[in-house]
């Protein structure tokens, strides 16, 4: 037990993680004065997560459910904790080391160099390889943008690598054990889609190491790898149960679900296939010609828009038709500079140059079945990355491969590639280091590597307009916009002229950049073959050349300017004069449209409201289908904003200014109904919403028939329904009614596994569907206290597997360590 925790063994690596802490909080500076990274995700999910985070901050309770965003969804897809689950915990404790966004560095870092010392490398390979990973520039775009549990995801990923291959090349209980860790972790992070790329790759990886082992006779030893892995999974699984378990019942439910309606959208949909729609699915497909930014970062202009300086054809374009200095300087610095196939980019997807020519020297030179499985899984990701672009392979996928139509933006997949990049360049690396080739034998790949890399950059930096039109599909709309600006139709044309010569600037740029770093970087690697530097000297001169490369270009998108004041934070949710107008009602639970904003794709409006809106990646199917049918469309029915409790509506006036317009003919918490209409299928009971009456009929799927029996509705004058109690998961309702009746609530209806628990005065009632989203109840005559309560299966058991799971976690933990302890004893 000495040696293993002997402080030579340790002081390295500790020297190694403070170099990521130091880097990190470096790069992320102003957390040091107090500041905050501006992220637009984040400021939605504070907005969307605000109701169910103040009720949790005045009982203690977190709530399963909200009503601030799309008029009422299960919050624990928003914010919720999981108290009984030991990776949740320790996954919110490492978080806590370094403020945001320098925390999310430190573990992609960290989990890293742990993959690249599994692997083989020494120490300082090790923590180069790390830092490349830790801060290349995909990352911190999507990290500026606010995807921090994509970047989770991505960032924990090499642990989970690393303890598979642990498990296959050194000692399978241990690889278990960190198996279990980082995978736990992974699930945490609670971005499924990059878990499942991540999971696919895996796999392979598994089928790879086992067949040596197979061929070799070694079947018990395989068999202690395989019950180790599958075990640790398992434990890791089971330490997010609730999670998981909420997340598959509400996926179902969603636009990731199966389709009821016939026709969507006018397109004809199938009942069988579940998923997203093809086309939205793969909107966001990466182009073929634009994986060159892996190597040169401003290939397709960098971002949508980008900056130029004051030295910029288009600026002096502007300047010479007659717009003064200071306004061109301001128009340069918002231009359509990406001119790919992609809707919006935030930043290329950037492996560094340095990166991109060890890996192909790797490809050549590392005699390795790790190199050849990682090499194999890029091909298949980036094949996947081009998504539409390569709708041969791809839509074989989407069709037929399990889940793979469950998600959308798969340009995502390129992070795993940056990892798999970097993870070939470490083995390059390594084997030049430890002399396992010699220059002999170094040289013919060695120039082949540096003529590719180097060669391309040197090509595309002399003359790119061969290639490359640089011409977007947009473009013409941007002249055309321009022209009508000034109505001048050549203006239009010749500032379009302008921006595709500075696209093309750009590229040339990136590209005399990339070669640069490929030269030096081939120069330092063949004067250590030739003895002309020491090892003690390459190493640093290696590393600093790659800070300076990735950090070069992570600057671009994710700088100081991106960091703002906690004044500044709270002064971006402060309440506007239309906010504290709605406010001021003291009805607990009515609905908001904001119209002043994207209503889809702002959660603004839930920060203070009950909106009708919201920003979230899965919305409920039917809530989506009832917008896009119903409320999007001209001339719609007013009955629909009106069954659904919409008070008021947020929209702007001529000077661009937010107002509040009421709404006096909403209908309120609940009502009663004179009839209902049944109806065969989701298509007829959309069509009935066109012109229903919803004040006076309930439409309602023959599913719920056999509820309703004998009912006969005969409202009176004198009925009356009143909400007496709300809390975000409970609502309590008073009724007094002479009849018995059918009413109607102004809720969300969800109910995959009898989540809400309805009573009728402590006696359980059967919820049923009506107007294709709302909730009804079959109520009796007379007075009655009505109870919803939502108290969802999944997290009474699920909460206990999670208990169970993190005990066994522990315990695996535990035995690995004593086990090792042991050996080296």
């Amino acid at each position: 037990m000495k040696n293993l925790f002997s402080w030579q063994r340790i002081w390295p690596h500790l020297v190694a993680v403070v170099g990521f802490m130091f880097l990190s909080l470096m790069y992320a500076f102003p957390v040091l004065e107090g500041k905050k990274l501006n992220q637009h995700d984040d400021v939605q999910a504070k907005a969307a997560a605000r109701e169910v985070v103040t009720y949790h901050e005045k009982t203690g309770e977190w709530s399963n459910w909200t009503n601030s965003m799309f008029a009422g969804m299960p919050a624990y897809m928003i914010a919720g904790d999981y108290p009984t689950s030991i990776s949740t915990k320790i996954g919110q404790a490492v978080n806590k080391i370094l403020p945001a966004p320098a925390n999310y560095f430190l573990i992609g870092c960290v989990s890293a160099y742990i993959l690249f010392l599994v692997a083989g490398a020494g120490i300082w390979l090790s923590a180069l390889g790390a830092i490349s990973f830790g801060f290349a520039a995909w990352n911190l775009v999507s990290l500026e943008a606010g995807h921090v549990s994509k970047m989770l995801a991505i960032y924990y990923a090499p642990g989970v690598l690393a303890g598979v291959i642990l498990a296959f090349r050194k000692n399978w209980l241990a690889g278990a054990a960190v198996t279990a860790i980082f995978l736990s972790l992974e699930l945490y992070a609670n971005h499924v889609q990059i878990t499942y790329y991540l999971g696919i790759g895996i796999i392979i990886l598994v089928i790879i190491e086992s067949l040596p082992l197979i061929k070799s006779g070694e079947i018990k030893k395989l068999s202690f790898i395989i019950i180790g892995l599958a075990f640790s999974a398992a434990v890791a699984v089971g330490t997010h149960t609730t999670r998981l378990w909420n997340g598959y019942d509400y996926s179902n439910e969603t636009i990731r679900g199966k389709p009821e309606l016939s026709v969507s959208n006018g397109v004809k949909t199938d009942e069988k296939q579940s998923g997203l729609d093809k086309e939205y699915a793969f909107s966001y497909s990466y182009g073929i010609g634009e994986t060159l930014t892996l190597l040169i970062p401003n290939a397709y202009g960098g971002s949508n828009p980008g900056a130029l300086s004051i030295t910029s054809e288009t600026y002096k374009t502007l300047v010479n038709r007659g717009i003064d200095a200071a306004n061109a300087s301001s128009i340069v610095q918002q231009l359509p500079l990406y001119w790919g196939d992609q809707p919006i980019v935030s930043g290329p997807v950037y492996a560094g140059s340095i990166i991109l020519f060890l890996f192909i020297l790797g490809l050549f030179i590392v005699r390795s079945q790790l190199k050849n499985w990682a090499a194999g899984i890029i091909v298949l990701y980036v094949f996947w990355a081009w998504g539409k672009n390569f709708a041969l392979f791809n839509y074989l996928f989407y069709d037929y491969f399990p889940m793979f139509n469950k998600f959308r933006a798969i340009t995502m997949v390129l992070a795993l590639v940056q990892l798999l990049m970097v993870f070939i360049a470490v083995l390059a690396l390594n084997t030049i280091a430890k002399k396992q080739i010699s220059w002999k034998d170094l040289q013919r790949p060695f120039l082949i590597s540096l003529g590719i890399t180097g060669g391309l950059s040197l090509i595309l930096a002399l003359m790119p307009t061969v290639f490359f039109s640089f011409q977007g599909l947009n473009d013409q709309a941007i002249a055309a916009n321009y022209s009508q600006q000034t109505q001048d139709p050549a203006f239009g044309q010749q500032i379009l002229n302008s921006i595709v010569q500075d696209r093309a600037g750009l590229m040339r740029t990136d590209a005399f950049r990339s070669l640069f770093f490929i030269v030096v970087t081939a120069g330092l690697i063949w004067m250590w073959m030739k003895d002309k530097i020491k090892t003690a000297l390459l190493y640093p001169i290696l590393l600093l050349l790659m800070i300076f490369d990735m950090f070069g270009i992570d600057k671009r998108y994710l700088n100081n300017a991106d960091f703002i004041s906690k004044s500044a934070t709270q002064a971006a949710l402060a309440p506007s004069p239309a906010d504290e107008q709605i406010m001021a009602d003291p009805d607990p639970d009515y609905k908001v449209l904001d119209v002043s904003r994207s209503t889809f794709n702002s959660a603004d409006a839930s920060y203070y409201h009950k909106s009708l809106g919201g920003y979230h990646g899965a919305k409920l199917r039917r809530y989506q289908e009832l917008f896009e049918h119903q409320i999007a469309k001209q001339n719609a029915n007013p009955g629909i904003l009106n069954m659904l409790n919409t008070k008021y509506i947020l929209s702007v006036d001529q000077q661009g200014q937010q107002i509040a317009q009421a709404n006096p003919d909403a209908f309120g918490h609940a009502w009663f109904v004179s009839e209902y209409k049944i109806v065969p299928n989701a298509d007829a009971e959309m069509a009935a919403l066109d012109s229903l009456k919803p004040r006076e009929t309930a439409v309602i799927d023959q599913r719920f028939a056999d509820k309703l029996t004998g009912l006969k509705p005969a409202p009176d004058s004198t009925d009356k329904i009143s909400l007496i109690t709300y809390k975000p998961n409970e609502l309590i309702y008073e009724s007094n009614a002479k009849n018995e009746g059918l009413a109607v609530f102004s809720e969300i209806y969800y109910n995959v596994r009898n989540e809400w628990k309805v009573t009728i005065d402590g006696k359980p009632a059967d919820m049923i569907r009506a107007n294709y989203v709302l909730r009804a109840l079959r109520i009796p005559a007379g007075k009655h206290t009505i109870k919803f309560r939502f108290e969802p299966v999944s997290i009474v058991v699920g909460s206990k597997i999670d208990l169970v799971s993190s005990l066994l976690l522990i315990a695996l933990v535990i035995g690995a360590v004593v086990v090792e302890v042991r050996k080296k004893s």
